[in-house]
């Protein structure tokens, strides 16, 4: 077909005066009846590469796509382009009979271009046998990457297509995806049978999105809500992985005026596909998701995407966040990280095949070290997928905006490609690191690698630092990650070569996500000022009571308090931290010392910080069921399971019981596992320390456990503050 026949049908059924990018190329080689294979971010129009040829070529396009909830979405798209309902149909499970049967009697009238189906339809016997009898023009794999085991979104079903496929009667195939590395790439391939498929790889650069990542506070909730109000009117998705946190985020959403609503695959097909629809027609500016929601959703105008808890994989996160801009505007992708989170992550593939369990590792390692990263977040992203990206300094992520300083660093480099090529070349990161920092585990003395002359030459410094180092090593090109053994690094030419005459290398450290001084890019203005006065009003009371200032107020109760200016007691209970009790015993010199600054400084307080908090009577009840259990003086850990809780999430709410004003006598429990010198220990820590900061009591108190320091911290502070 001519070029210009080409436009002109691209005019006639889409409206569009010219293709983008590839689009014309890919579509010029499904009509010429070849194998393609597309990756395409989010945005740049993967759809169109098979609705135009489907359109003109003669016979049934079989779209294969994972999402059941969308495949309406995306049939009545095409039947808009056309007069003719019949263009396009889907066949799964939510289907009557009869809308079945009208599908297929549309088929064999050979008046459907396109039929969507599910991988799970597409094995049936029944819809086999009747594709048999259909003339397809070609097989179109939606979100290619569900095939390969190292894709962020590995679903078996997809599998079985390419022996269905030969079942049917075999046509071309065009594989699609947003997200894919060299390793899925060739999966999806190969899975295929696409040996001589012509591939077409767009740019995954998307220079409109700014890509930031936060620490996760106890405060992510507020600081969502606040973010939220920056932008009013404005669509946003924030994704959650678990079903309940997305349904509890809506509902703290809905209670501060935000028009928000939840969708996950636990809810009814009918209201998710209200909320969706909501959504599309701007009657929601917020929708709390799931992963499962925005895949092939066309919503250009989705300002914002928030990742509550840090995905699974680098690919997932680039899926995730491509959503945002897909009209080139403004697009924020912010991501709140703990390393709380990766722990719960990797605890949740406990059970599941090894193989498994080590792909999602890895995948999980790639996921925190670009969070952990103070290098531009787009050289980082796009070199994962390998692409190059040769500015040094984006000017639209967190990293670029506030650089941290750069180190020089050629010895540490020299020192890391000498441990890549002592062990062959043959292991992946964490294995280099515990040889650099000459740690004795067992697969370094299995491999006997704490006999190699390089083993602990960097015992000088931390893990973090070295991990930094073999990062920015892949991304100067002195090491590269092998893809068919995916994780193993390897030397390049150029890092053999760096080994015998060393260069200038810089590198930048990691951010430390344990460092208190590591600054919280947040929305809310904390005052530094009224923060220092409020310090040395805690100090005088404490000094005045002969208590630790912490038990006063926590720094984090301070820190709220310079960022809401409360001046009421009803003010003052919203802060975090201030129960009425201590409202009433230490409020009013901290209220009147907050109402005397904002009067002598002009300052109007922010009413759109004040966040509501949820009235959350499932929690309360957890709160009430563990102090009652307490004072009968339950063994804690049948609590713990009394109350479906982890030991340490029942750690966390007893702390906040405490912290909220409210004692727990937990002798008896102390009493039975603890010595009583070693109680009086850690208690006489808390009593002499300036902070109950829990990484500087574990500094101190290198002998004990965790649990044990935290359980002693709770009795001290129900003892001495309450």
């Amino acid at each position: 077909m001519e070029a210009r026949n080409l436009s002109e049908q691209l005019k006639r059924y889409f409206g569009f005066d010219t293709f983008k990018g590839d689009q014309e190329a890919i579509i010029r080689n499904v009509l010429a009846g070849r194998d393609t294979f597309v990756l395409m971010p989010t945005g740049g129009g993967k759809s169109l590469c098979y609705q135009l040829p489907a359109l003109l070529m003669e016979g049934t396009a079989i779209v294969i796509s994972p999402l059941i909830a969308l495949m309406k979405n995306q049939v009545d798209a095409i039947r808009m382009v056309s007069e003719d309902d019949g263009i396009a149909h889907f066949i799964n499970s939510s289907l009557t009979r009869a809308e079945i049967d009208r599908a297929k009697e549309d088929i064999r009238s050979g008046r459907t271009k396109l039929l969507y189906v599910a991988p799970e339809s597409l094995t049936k016997e029944e819809n086999v046998d009747f594709l048999r009898t259909v003339r397809i023009s070609f097989y179109a794999v939606d979100e290619a990457h569900c095939i390969s085991e190292w894709g962020h979104d590995f679903r078996p079903e997809y599998r079985k297509i390419r022996p269905i496929v030969q079942n049917i009667g075999v046509a071309p195939i065009i594989a699609l995806t947003a997200t894919a590395t060299d390793k899925v790439r060739g999966d999806i391939m190969k899975n295929l049978g696409m040996v001589d498929a012509r591939e077409f790889k767009s740019s995954f650069n998307r220079p409109n999105l700014y890509y930031g990542i936060r620490p996760k506070t106890q405060d992510v909730d507020k600081d969502i809500v606040r973010f939220i109000r920056q932008h009013p009117g404005k669509s946003g998705i924030i994704y959650c992985l678990s079903r309940k946190k997305v349904e509890e985020l809506a509902e703290f959403l809905q209670v501060n005026d935000i028009k928000a609503k939840p969708y996950h695959a636990g809810m009814e097909a009918a209201q998710r596909n209200e909320t969706q629809d909501d959504f599309i027609m701007e009657r929601i500016d917020v929708i709390v998701a799931t992963i499962a929601f925005g895949m092939g959703i066309d919503k250009p105008d989705v300002r914002f995407v928030i990742h509550y808890d840090i995905p699974k994989s680098l690919e997932g996160y680039y899926q995730e966040t491509g959503r945002a801009g897909r009209d080139g505007g403004e697009g924020l992708c912010i991501t709140f990280y703990s390393r709380k989170d990766l722990q719960k992550l990797e605890k949740f593939m406990e059970g599941k095949p090894l193989s498994e369990q080590d792909i999602g590792r890895q995948l999980l390692q790639e996921t925190a070290a670009y969070a952990e990263s103070s290098v531009c977040r787009r050289k980082t992203l796009l070199h994962y997928f390998g692409e190059t990206y040769s500015e040094e300094n984006c000017g639209h992520c967190d990293n670029c905006l506030h650089p941290h300083e750069r180190v020089e660093a050629s010895a540490q480099l020299v020192k890391a490609l000498r441990v890549v090529r002592d062990v062959k070349e043959n292991f992946k990161i964490p294995h280099l690191i515990d040889v650099l920092v000459g740690r004795m585990t067992e697969e370094v003395l299995a491999q006997k690698h704490d006999q190699l002359a390089s083993f602990g030459i960097g015992s000088d410094a931390p893990p973090r630092f070295w991990n930094a180092v073999i990062r920015q090593g892949m991304l100067a090109g002195y090491l590269r990650k092998e893809v068919e053994n995916y994780g193993l690094i390897k030397l390049t030419n150029q890092g053999w070569v760096f080994i015998k005459n060393p260069t200038f290398f810089y590198i930048i450290e990691d951010n430390d996500f344990t460092d208190a001084d590591y600054e919280v890019a947040t929305t809310a203005a904390l005052d530094d000022t009224l923060l220092a006065m409020l310090k040395d009003l805690r100090r005088s009371i404490a000094r005045r009571l002969q208590k630790a200032p912490y038990l006063i107020f926590q720094d984090l109760t301070l820190e709220d308090m310079a960022t809401m200016y409360p001046i009421t007691e009803k003010e003052l209970l919203g802060v975090q931290g201030v129960s009425e009790g201590k409202a009433k015993r230490f409020g009013r010199e901290f209220l009147s010392l907050i109402a005397k600054y904002c009067e002598e400084n002009g300052i109007e307080r922010p009413e759109n910080l004040r966040v509501r908090s949820l009235p959350n009577d499932s929690k309360q009840k957890v709160k009430v069921t563990i102090i009652q259990k307490i004072d009968l003086k339950v063994d804690l850990e049948d609590i713990a399971k009394a109350c479906s809780l982890e030991f340490e999430e029942l750690l966390t709410e007893m702390e906040t019981i405490v912290y909220s004003g409210m004692k727990l006598n937990i002798d008896y429990y102390l009493d039975a596992i603890m010595d009583e010198d070693e109680l009086e220990d850690i208690y006489e820590y808390f009593r002499e320390a300036e902070t109950d900061d829990l990484d500087e009591a574990l500094g101190e108190l290198s002998d004990y456990a965790e649990e044990d320091i935290r359980l002693v911290r709770i009795k001290f502070y129900s003892e001495m503050a309450n």
